[in-house]
């Protein structure tokens, strides 16, 4: 049978540098194939030329059989491919039927644009995607992520679209939406739609996926049946080796209380919020989308005006973020790209951005220690870059997160507060900062670990407080965690009192 697409022995190299060395990689329609991979293995290089923002050096790609050189993206989408990014790419002022038609409106014969016409086939597109509750001319920005992700890819349907590269789509959602998202995406299998699915989510890749590709340091590892690839297969077969155990051993917190949280409350987002964290102890933070957990961390940072309660540090109040990082409080953001890094800068310069106070004398820096700290950064955390010199926004998302926890873990922290910090990491990077959680805390250093990943929460924290509309509905020790009463408390099912 002629596949749908293939790839064939796909080259790039940058400036000399060889990205990908020969990938191959097929897909027919009616399947969904999940393509893995570390960080920096090359999956979104490989994408990227799927979808016509770059050219290969080498190698062929053939659609329904016949050669093709795509030429641009919006000759990719000509060819029924559409691409999905991390990212949304959807206008937040525009409705959703002017997002979906943005750059091809309808028009009537006179020209002018025909409203009418594109509602009803942006209703129908919303309908493919179980959209049936919103109106075409809503706002994006009065819609959730979980929203936006279907619009995004009901956007995609409207190109009439036979390819449907995904990426990271279930990244942002919680554990419902994700589940309906996989639905979805098997409802447009079945409708005969070939769809590449990037993820590091395992349990997901089991669920929905027909076969597995993985790449490695811009090689080709192989291909698989689901049938034939355990979940430890797909981990050797991405970082090379086997992970016997993910989760380090927990060590022993101190009985020293570092931080006491009380009757915290913070306008329109936190309600009277009370809670304590002990020197070298791991305190997880569950809870849904929007159910405060962002805005604990950056009330703990001094980002939030506390309207009533306290956050104290070694008896010391905190309310800026200058009070806070003199404290020693460090915070690695949920939202790496719109504030934990500087796209436009060198992977050096952000990770010296919080340092430069420290090695400054009499406004003066000192280019030796600041070479040692990246240096020192890159080599501790594995960043994948030619020179720190490179842009940052050029990196991966997993090494874009390397870098905004290396930036804060130069700073000597005694308290880390890590919201969602492996969000969009392969599970051998995960491994690793998991390891460097660990050695913190064995020196005594305190993490606070915002996570909407279960096994993360359940394998790290030493104890888990969980939030529930801003409220702490449940507080559990990590002999009494599982992840049906996380989910209890998540959902308002139990409450304390503080």
């Amino acid at each position: 049978m002629t596949s749908l697409l293939a790839l064939d022995n796909i080259q790039k190299s940058f400036s000399g540098i060889k990205v990908l060395k020969g990938i191959n990689l097929s897909i027919d329609k009616g399947e969904i194939v999940a393509l893995l991979g570390e960080n920096g293995a090359g999956k979104s290089t490989l994408m990227k030329i799927i979808a016509g923002v770059y050219s290969p050096t080498a190698g062929d790609i053939y659609l329904n059989g016949e050669k093709v050189t795509i030429l641009n993206p919006k000759h990719s989408q000509e060819l029924k491919i559409s691409i999905i990014h991390q990212e949304f790419n959807l206008i937040t002022d525009l409705s959703i039927a002017e997002n979906i038609f943005l750059g091809r409106e309808k028009k009537k014969i006179s020209g002018v644009i025909d409203w009418k016409m594109m509602r009803e086939e942006t209703k129908k597109v919303l309908e493919k995607v179980g959209i049936t509750h919103l109106s075409p001319d809503t706002p994006i920005s009065e819609c959730s992520v979980a929203e936006q992700q279907l619009i995004e890819i009901a956007k995609a349907l409207s190109f009439d679209s036979e390819v449907l590269i995904m990426d990271e789509p279930t990244a942002t959602l919680n554990d419902k939406e994700t589940q309906t998202l996989l639905n979805l995406m098997d409802t447009l299998r079945k409708s005969g739609l070939g769809i590449i699915f990037i993820t590091h989510r395992l349990d997901e890749v089991v669920q929905v996926a027909d076969r597995i590709v993985v790449l490695r340091d811009g090689e080709y590892i192989g291909s698989k049946n689901i049938e034939d690839a355990s979940k430890d297969t797909m981990v050797s077969m991405m970082v090379g080796r086997d992970i016997a155990d993910m989760f380090p051993e927990r060590n022993e917190p101190s009985d020293e209380v570092i931080m006491n949280v009380k009757n915290l409350t913070v306008k329109n987002s936190l309600h009277d919020i009370s809670f304590t964290v002990r020197k070298g102890e791991v305190l997880g933070v569950a809870g849904l989308l929007g159910s405060g957990k962002t805005e604990l961390s950056k009330a703990l940072f001094g980002l939030m005006k506390i309207q009533s309660g306290s956050v104290n540090f070694f008896g010391q109040k905190i309310t800026t973020p200058k009070q806070a990082i003199d404290a020693g409080i460090s915070l690695v953001t949920d939202d790496r790209k719109g504030e934990g890094l500087i796209l436009d800068l060198s992977v050096y310069e952000n990770l010296l951005l919080p340092f430069y106070r420290r090695i400054a004398k009499a406004g003066v820096l000192n280019k030796a220690k600041m070479d040692e700290a990246v240096k020192k950064w890159v080599k501790a955390l594995q960043v994948k870059v030619h020179h720190p010199s490179v842009e940052v926004g050029t990196l991966s998302g997993g090494n874009q997160q390397k870098v905004v926890l290396g930036k804060w873990l130069q700073m000597n922290p005694k308290l880390l507060v890590l919201n969602e910090p492996t969000r969009g990491i392969d599970i051998g990077a995960k491994t690793e900062i998991y390891k460097i959680i660990k050695d913190l805390t064995d020196e005594g250093i305190s993490i606070v670990l915002i996570s909407s990943e279960m096994p993360e929460l359940l394998g790290m924290a030493h104890r888990t407080i969980v939030l529930h509309e801003g409220k702490l509905t449940g507080e559990l020790t990590a002999e009494e965690a599982t992840q049906e009463k996380i989910f209890n408390y998540a959902t308002g099912g139990e409450t304390v009192g503080n």
